[in-house]
């Protein structure tokens, strides 16, 4: 098998292996755990490997100078409402935190985007009054709701 060319790599505190857990445990299906790298034999957790939906990522265990910020996110592209519904639940569980247009930062300090297949679709409706009631609604969300945006792409 040939290895992922590009891996996101995301430096933690100390909660590497806390993190990567919690990740698996929201994605399940094909998601995995790879290999926690350790410092010496039974020392503390250095790196660990673990895959989201089949997509490699790494994670170490550095030292709090460096935060995570908004400039990067996650993305995690969902068929429908209640897939939206149930990523933005699980990914804020714990102390995560709302933003804006189905943005989240988790309990981490990650920045996930959280967003229906749809909404691209809605934001590119050939009727420009249309495609404007969805952007003045999408734009005052928090959480993606498919519906509201329905509901304002067909007001009159």
């Amino acid at each position: 098998m040939q290895s992922q060319k590009i891996t996101t790599f995301l430096w933690f505190d100390t909660q590497a292996e806390d993190a990567a857990k919690f990740y698996v445990g929201i994605f399940g299906g094909n998601s995995r755990i790879i290999s926690v790298d350790r410092f010496g034999d039974k020392g503390a957790v250095m790196s660990v490997s673990f895959e989201l939906e089949g997509q490699r990522y790494a994670a170490l265990n550095g030292n709090s100078k460096l935060k995570f910020n908004d400039s990067i996110s996650l993305l995690v592209s969902c068929k429908d409402q209640a897939e939206v519904d149930r990523f933005w639940d699980a990914l804020l569980a714990g102390g995560g935190s709302p933003t804006q247009c189905g943005w989240l930062k988790d309990k981490f300090g990650v920045s996930w985007q959280v967003v229906p297949d749809g909404l691209m679709k809605a934001l590119q409706d050939p009727d420009p009054a249309k495609a404007a009631r969805v952007m003045k609604a999408f734009m005052a969300m928090k959480k993606i709701d498919l519906p509201a945006l329905e509901r304002a792409r067909k007001e009159a």
